[in-house]
């Protein structure tokens, strides 16, 4: 598995199980952390295993495991592995003798509040030793102010002289005249926001790993977060890195910043370029309530779009029952059905490839059928792109779409015939031909390419004898059966 991190705020997401903190951990490994002991920030302390001398006491196995590590630091570029076989981890530089990792401050930490019942026994008994006290300035709590709607005059953490690990936080508010508390008495949200406030304002070129990040957090205040991680970001250098189950979260960062990750049925880990909208939302719980149609691209998905108007006009459904998209390409395809089909959500879903994409219908058939689960596949009508039957119906109906256009007749002919003549004879694949010819359509009569589509797919599922009323039955027959399982 190779994962690039190519933007400042990296999220992490995926199903339970798939990797997530496993990586935060792995990255936590990949420098020499300034003022941490020899054993913090190394694979034997973040992956640990359990062991024992007796043959007949469970015990963690030890797979042999390598993890291997390419970056540029100030300037220079490093590749750097840690492996394990079946007993110690060994670091390596390229085979390099005396090589050495670059030094950076790593941050690692969970935003789980404290549950632990020893956890609380245990800050508790240090509060009658010899304590610390260290006063948190109110600049340092900018970052705290800009997501929370409180306002502190002071954080002071307190914790056991000589000693490093355990202690507390407590909190002093304007609108509280002086009076403090503790984290006992904050909810989880504040508590993990003030310990961020505190712990990564100071921080400069760090790399910052924070799991669980959306733990306690409202989702507006998810939002406010992961905005000023962002600003945090870039006005201090930092690599952030965080791994979430939130919507909320995924949407806060560009595309090139989301990492998708799925343990497949044979206990590998695969990495998933960024979703389009539509997946990402069904994978994350954000169409529970609507019915999904997943076309190949823009062509498909505006003509689809034009069958809807009529099919929601019948049914008397709005356009917001139902959410269209499209994503990369049919190959694709397979791997969406496992997805959904382990998310339980193959029945809110309708998947319409293009009409020469019928040779992957035995393969996303299989699939569906390995998980025991219905699948409905539809595809659009002709044997072609979508670009190509769109054409084809211009062409076929000529007169009637020089009337949708406002284009006398004999003019739009003749319009119709140039394009053709245009591309006949050009060297270049029929689906691209198909495309410059919608292309230089809709340049000459000021109408998009997709609006055009989605005329042309309205305008023949009204029609009696157009080729595609097979479609429009089945996609009908599908949003009937999905309505009456959604009561």
């Amino acid at each position: 598995m190779n994962i690039r991190f190519n933007y400042p705020v990296s999220v992490l997401s995926g199903p339970n199980a798939c990797g997530k903190s496993t990586i935060l951990f792995t990255l936590a490994c990949a420098y020499k952390v300034p003022s941490s002991g020899i054993k913090d920030f190394v694979p034997s302390t973040m992956f640990p295993d359990f062991l024992t001398k007796k043959d007949d006491y469970p015990t963690d196995k030890r797979n042999p495991a390598t993890l291997e590590f390419y970056y540029i630091h100030e300037g220079q570029r490093y590749r750097m592995s840690w492996s394990r076989g079946t007993r110690n981890w060994n670091r390596s530089f390229l085979g390099l003798k005396g090589g050495k990792p670059p030094e950076r401050t790593v941050y690692l930490r969970t935003m789980a509040h404290l549950s632990n019942p020893s956890e609380v026994r245990g800050v508790l008994q240090f509060g009658h030793r010899d304590l610390r006290k260290e006063k948190i300035t109110a600049d340092l709590l900018t970052f705290a102010h800009r997501i929370l709607p409180l306002h502190y005059k002071h954080l002071i953490l307190m914790s056991q002289k000589g000693t490093k690990g355990k202690n507390i936080l407590f909190a002093e508010r304007d609108d509280l005249d002086g009076v403090s508390y503790s984290e006992f008495h904050m909810s989880a949200g504040e508590r993990a926001i003030l310990r961020l406030s505190r712990n990564i304002s100071r921080y400069k070129k760090a790399l910052i790993l924070i799991d669980e990040i959306e733990a306690g957090l409202h989702p507006f205040t998810q939002q406010q977060l992961m905005l000023e991680l962002q600003r945090l970001a870039l006005r201090n250098d930092l690599q952030i890195v965080v791994a979430t189950h939130s919507p909320v979260i995924l949407d806060t960062v560009p595309p090139e910043g989301r990492i998708f990750l799925e343990r497949t049925s044979d206990n590998n880990v695969i990495v998933h370029p960024p979703y389009r909208d539509i997946i990402q939302k069904a994978y994350y719980g954000r169409s529970i309530d609507k019915l999904s149609i997943l076309c190949e691209d823009d062509a498909a998905e505006a003509t689809l779009r034009g069958i809807m108007d009529l099919i929601n006009r019948r049914l008397n459904l709005t356009p917001s029952d139902i959410e269209i998209g499209r994503d990369t390409g049919k190959d694709e395809f397979p791997h969406h059905v496992r997805a959904m089909a382990n998310f339980r959500q193959l029945e809110n879903f309708i998947f319409v490839l293009d009409g020469d994409g019928r040779d992957k219908e035995a393969d996303i058939r299989q699939v569906a059928k390995d998980k025991g689960q219905p699948i409905k596949l539809l595809f659009l009508p002709g044997d072609k792109s979508p670009e190509d039957w769109v054409w084809d119906q211009i062409l076929t109906n000529s007169s009637d779409y020089a009337e949708e256009f406002r284009i006398d007749t004999s003019t739009f002919a003749d319009l119709l015939s140039d394009i053709d003549r245009m591309y006949d004879g050009a060297t270049d694949t029929t689906r691209n031909k198909a495309k410059g010819r919608m292309i230089q359509l809709s340049n000459e009569i000021a109408r998009d390419v997709s609006e055009i589509c989605r005329i042309v797919g309205c305008k023949e599922a009204e029609r009696e004898s157009s080729p595609i009323n097979e479609l429009v039955g089945e996609l009908e027959e599908a949003v009937l059966a999905w309505r009456n399982l959604s009561k």
